[in-house]
């Protein structure tokens, strides 16, 4: 169990409470995922589709 769910019993993560992110590509705010835990730090696109049309220009 980890420290969150220590402090919320329910098991329910308040997705206020997560970091958020601004896209490179289409410049909309993301909010973190548990996929990416471990490489946060280095996300910089909201989904595959901005990160395969990163070259392209924003709409």
């Amino acid at each position: 169990m980890g420290a969150s769910e220590k402090n919320n019993p329910s098991g329910f993560r308040n997705p206020h409470n997560l970091p958020s992110k601004i896209c490179l590509h289409c410049s909309r705010p993301f909010v973190w995922r548990k996929k990416w835990r471990a490489t946060w730090d280095a996300v910089q696109y909201c989904s595959d589709a901005c990160r395969k049309n990163k070259h392209e220009s924003r709409r």
